[in-house]
């Protein structure tokens, strides 16, 4: 049977290096973060009152509830954009991912 998962998603500044994900990624991961996936993507968006295309990272983040909290504290924190993309979708997993997303340490 299914378990709940949370995936949070946000994006970061096409201008970060490898590097700069992993660290900011680490920091989530060290919050409690089970599992992150970032890609480059390209992200149109109403900002000061103009649309605007730019690229950037996608972060697909996988937790479990009982992390959700933390991990956003540690986003907010690390995060350089003043209103970061913070949106957690909940889902279902295996058991044995479910699991295993919760038993971080």
């Amino acid at each position: 049977m299914p378990s709940d998962l949370l995936v949070l998603l946000t994006t970061l500044p096409s201008e970060w290096n490898e590097s700069q994900i992993g660290s900011f990624s680490r920091s989530l991961l060290d919050a409690g973060a089970a599992c992150i996936e970032y890609s480059a993507i390209t992200s149109m968006f109403r900002w000061d009152g103009s649309v605007t295309a730019s690229k950037e990272w996608k972060i697909e983040v996988k937790l479990s509830s009982g992390f959700k909290q933390q991990v956003i504290q540690a986003l907010k924190h690390h995060h350089p954009y003043d209103v970061p993309q913070i949106v957690c979708l909940f889902g279902e997993a295996s058991d044995a991912y479910a699991s295993w997303a919760s038993n971080r340490s």
